[in-house]
């Protein structure tokens, strides 16, 4: 049996503006090391898989970035582009489909990773892989990568584990939407729940089943999609036909074929720009990048600061997120950083604003 891999590198995000941008998306950003977020995730799997085996999904807009930033860890044949956002369902069929016409079969075994996330533990990151494809290998299981909550967290999904059925490997009982904050607390507290980082791995051939069986709307699509992968205008006539529909939906929270390995590793999805004081060193109780180092900061604690081209002074300020990239300037209470996407959805209706987005 082959192993491949699927990063899956379409999202926009928004909450990372005015940095990340519609031109230049939050994963194609060195943010948390010299490395951008998109390339660090190739490092992460270089050992782990082939390069004729890594597959990436994304749109054809994204294609000069995606070649800047893997080099030689990406193959000729390894880009994938959707004709348009469909959510996670279509994009991972169209992958599943693009790997077995390539010669990949059911019984290879495929981790879905995002690209955009921050992992600093490589070690234990190999570690947690190689335990998840060899237990999706031999039991012929999807297993999902579960990250240990630290805390009650309202912005994502949460994994119910169940029955332990070998070494730190468990049955999933459900799968749960994003609580409020009163439920997450109970959640964290109980400790059977884990955070769902959007991370799997699974036989090819048992998630085409698994698609079949309980999303039927979107692998009715399969046939088509497979007759027209060598011919990109065909196949968007019959991509923009699919529904948008998330695996988690069509298929995890459905399935009866799911265990969960717990995370050895930190995790960070970078979700807005308040996350930069977990994984980031500060400097007098900030994180700051600037040029050279460049900054001054008198009687100010608690701040995000990205000027990577100027000089940066504070006074007597505190928990503030201060972004200045020559284009754009935004400053905002860190305890405001999820409204930074709604920003976003202000400046599309803006002419002043578009070009910036």
């Amino acid at each position: 049996m082959s192993h491949y891999v699927l990063i899956m590198c379409g999202g926009q995000g928004t909450r990372f503006w005015p940095e990340s941008t519609s031109k230049k998306p939050k994963q194609f950003l060195a943010i948390s090391s010299k490395q951008s977020l998109f390339t660090e995730t190739l490092i992460r799997i270089e050992k782990l898989v082939a390069v004729k085996n890594r597959y990436i999904i994304s749109v054809k807009e994204q294609e000069a970035l995606i070649r800047e930033h893997s080099g030689e860890k990406l193959s000729t044949n390894g880009l994938v582009f959707e004709p348009t956002g469909k959510n996670t369902a279509p994009c991972i069929l169209l992958s599943l489909l693009k790997m077995k016409k390539d010669g990949a079969r059911d019984s290879d075994v495929v981790a879905i990773l995002p690209c955009d996330h921050v992992i600093l533990n490589q070690k234990g990151f190999s570690e947690t892989l190689e335990k998840s494809l060899k237990t999706a290998e031999t039991n012929n299981k999807i297993v999902v990568i579960g990250i240990n909550p630290n805390f009650p967290h309202t912005g994502y999904g949460y994994i119910h584990k169940g029955e332990e059925k070998s070494s730190r490997v468990y049955n999933v009982k459900n799968f749960k939407e994003k609580p409020n904050s009163e439920t997450a607390k109970k959640y964290v507290e109980s400790g059977e729940y884990f955070w769902n980082a959007g991370m799997f791995v699974a036989p090819i051939g048992l998630l085409l089943e698994e698609l079949k069986q309980y999303c039927p709307q979107i692998y009715s699509f399969a046939k088509e999609i497979d007759d027209t992968l060598h011919d990109y205008e065909k196949l968007k006539k019959v991509y923009l036909q699919m529904p948008s529909i998330s695996i988690d939906y069509a298929v995890m929270e459905k399935s009866k074929n799911v265990f969960v390995i717990p995370a050895e590793f930190d995790w960070n999805d970078l979700g807005s720009w308040d996350a930069l004081e977990e994984v980031c060193e500060k400097s007098s109780n900030n994180v700051v990048f600037s040029k050279n180092n460049r900054h001054v900061l008198k009687n100010s604690q608690g701040n995000i600061v990205f000027s990577p081209n100027q000089l940066v002074a504070l006074v007597n300020v505190n928990n503030l997120i201060v972004v200045n990239n020559q284009n754009v300037l935004m400053i905002l209470p860190k305890e405001d950083s999820q409204e930074v996407k709604s920003l976003v959805e202000h400046l599309k209706g803006v002419d002043w604003g578009k070009e910036h987005i």
